[in-house]
């Protein structure tokens, strides 16, 4: 799965909250120098394992707090939940955008996702942030899909990977002109962005 947004239904059972997918396009956001791929390894964390920050606000009472962490703790790294204040938890306009390259761009998504759709008149906000166990500012972040990817799959001299950094989009190539080929598969992707760089070259 490249980056996307859940929304998060208004049905509540057992303390399970059910999500439905849903996609979004996002602003530019920055990304890392271009790095050899035996760096770019280095740089990458854990491929599934998560934190959870949960962010305190007032209208988060009673379990919600504790149901934002559960339900951030099952999404891939890097993502954030938004919620709108004057709805609550439990509302159609709450989104969990998931699979990014940072909690930036995530929170980007979420945020935006969510105003698109409450009916509220104050902003949303966000809730809860998904990052990496252990995570430390490193020359390089990549979404889970696309760290599990890199692992399996980056070929070494010759390969070259791309990225968007607002989309959580990437494309990989490995051959002739990697470079030129991994901005074409990443570009192929996206709808409304224009983002795609060279961030792993070798």
């Amino acid at each position: 799965m490249q980056g996307g947004i859940l929304w998060m239904e208004t049905m509540m059972r057992n303390s399970v909250v059910f999500l439905v997918g849903l996609t979004v396009t996002l602003g530019q956001m920055a990304i890392a120098d271009v790095l050899t791929g035996k760096d770019a390894k280095k740089a990458l964390f854990s491929q599934t394992d998560v934190a959870v920050e949960v962010v305190k606000h007032s209208f988060l009472v009673e379990q919600q707090p504790q149901i934002v962490g559960s339900v951030a703790s099952q999404q891939p790294y890097y993502g954030a939940i938004a919620v709108s204040p004057d709805e609550g938890l439990m509302s159609e306009a709450t989104l969990a955008a998931a699979n990014y390259h940072s909690v930036e761009a995530a929170s980007v998504a979420a945020q935006a996702g969510c105003d698109a759709a409450r009916k509220g008149a104050t902003p949303c906000v966000i809730v809860a942030l998904v990052r990496p166990k252990g995570w430390e500012a490193r020359p390089l972040q990549l979404s889970a899909d696309a760290t599990a990817a890199f692992r399996k799959d980056y070929g070494g001299k010759g390969a070259a990977l791309a990225v968007s950094a607002g989309s959580g989009t990437w494309g990989m190539v490995k051959g002739a002109n990697a470079a030129d080929a991994a901005l074409a598969a990443c570009a192929a992707k996206l709808t409304g962005l224009n983002d795609c760089q060279v961030i792993v070259a070798d």
